[in-house]
């Protein structure tokens, strides 16, 4: 698979896509952070990430996964001036999850209107059980008020977590998710508890295909505020076989969006459920990680 070559090309790509679209790139938003997380770019995955919840995008995100010996990538962030601390249990998050799991890569995320936003820390070679994650000390109280609700769902491996700095909330991204977990008994379930709206049968369906399920906690609710579905990435894509409407300029950007692989588009596809509603991320690919290809690769032949 070709690799893109750079800083240049990344960053190219990333405005091109959100030309495509339709969302306005703040001049400062893309390089700084490209720059600033580019050491081993050329093998980085790097993924755009729109969402359906309005048929004119506000915003256009992008991910890159940083390797774990380009350092602290809070600590990068920080010195870039990307963020400041605060004070915040989130200030110290990222260094309490390092304490307790074998990270095997760094991902970063931002907008190109809203610049950076995200850390995760994916740590699929060292899974951990969800209660002894809520025993960091720094981990919003929500989690181990939910643990109960999360263990009679079959929610208890974790592989990922994702700390939005401005929004102050962090994802839990479970894996090793049985058939019983993503049964449409148990999601139909899940949401009366959550108090969010039932699925229809199109999206119980989608999904049922789940390899992640995620959940977002603050420190300032009780409880899980939304949850997502997200199946493997695919080759290829079908707006009609998803479980919710793509607006047409969405489906025109995920066909177009700039690839530094030959063929048709690798999209991730998930479904967010929230109190407000229902809605599709779309997430083509410009470039795959090889870690990323080795998880896809095992989805795929049933061993994760």
């Amino acid at each position: 698979m070709p690799q893109a070559t750079g800083i240049n090309e990344v960053c190219s790509a990333i405005e091109e896509a959100a030309r495509l679209a339709g969302v306005p790139a703040r001049p400062d938003s893309v390089r700084p952070i490209v720059s600033a997380f580019a050491e081993g770019l050329h093998e980085a995955g790097v993924v755009y990430s729109l969402s359906t919840r309005q048929d004119t995008p506000a915003e256009l995100d992008f991910t890159l996964t940083v390797p774990t010996r380009s350092g602290d990538p809070y600590a990068t962030a920080l010195a870039h001036g990307f963020l400041t601390a605060t004070g915040h249990p989130l200030d110290t998050l990222l260094a309490d999850i390092q304490s307790r799991c074998t990270i095997s890569e760094y991902l970063i995320d931002g907008g190109v209107a809203g610049g950076f936003n995200k850390i995760y820390a994916h740590f699929p070679q060292d899974v951990q059980d969800v209660a002894g994650l809520a025993e960091l000390p720094s981990m919003p109280p929500a989690l181990a008020q939910s643990l109960e609700l999360l263990a009679r769902h079959g929610l208890s491996d974790v592989a990922m977590i994702g700390i939005d700095y401005p929004r102050r909330t962090v994802n839990l991204y479970f894996t090793q998710l049985s058939e019983q977990c993503r049964a449409p008994a148990t999601i139909l379930a899940l949401h009366r508890e959550l108090g969010l709206p039932a699925p229809g049968e199109a999206m119980l369906a989608f999904a049922a295909r789940s390899f992640r399920i995620y959940t977002t906690l603050s420190w300032d609710s009780a409880g899980i505020e939304r949850i997502c579905y997200a199946p493997p990435p695919a080759r290829g894509w079908e707006p009609a076989a998803l479980p919710a409407p793509v607006p047409e300029r969405v489906a025109h950007f995920v066909d177009h969006a700039p690839r530094a692989y030959p063929g048709e588009p690798i999209v991730i596809a998930a479904v967010k459920w929230a109190p407000e509603g229902e809605y599709l991320n779309l997430g083509p690919y410009f470039q795959l990680s090889p870690l990323m290809r080795q998880v896809i690769s095992a989805v795929h032949n049933g061993k994760l």
